[in-house]
């Protein structure tokens, strides 16, 4: 079993950034590729961002490219979520996710655990 917690969510004004974190325990953080995801009411759940189990291949969604940044240390079993220029839009619960099964993935099929969470929410 691996337990996932996100941390660093919270309530942010246009333009601002927030850094999310997400601890893993339970497995080999480094055999794992990672990937962060966000729901916002109403709709799927989508894809944010993803990162290879070595750090070395790292990609996002084209809504946040240029504004987002995914990382990863395998020394602290934590992946995280840099989030700059925030938007309206970019308001939703954001989830990492863990997979051993795929060096890189970026579909949620793909994942096998997940954390349960945390809120971001960006005001005006």
């Amino acid at each position: 079993q691996v337990q996932l917690v996100e941390s660093g969510g919270g309530l942010v004004q246009v333009g601002g950034s927030l850094r999310l974190s997400c601890a893993a325990s339970g497995r080999t953080f480094s055999s794992a590729a990672m990937g962060w995801f966000r729901q916002a009411p109403g709709k799927e759940r989508e894809f944010v961002g993803a990162i290879s189990r070595s750090g070395s291949t790292t990609g996002v969604a084209d809504s946040v490219k240029g504004r987002f940044t995914i990382s990863r240390d395998n020394a602290k079993n934590t992946l995280y979520l840099q989030m700059n220029s925030l938007t309206l839009d970019d308001t939703a619960v954001y989830y990492c996710a863990y997979t051993s099964r795929y060096a890189y993935a970026r579909g949620t099929e793909q994942y096998d655990y997940w954390g349960k969470g945390t809120q971001v929410t960006v005001s005006s």
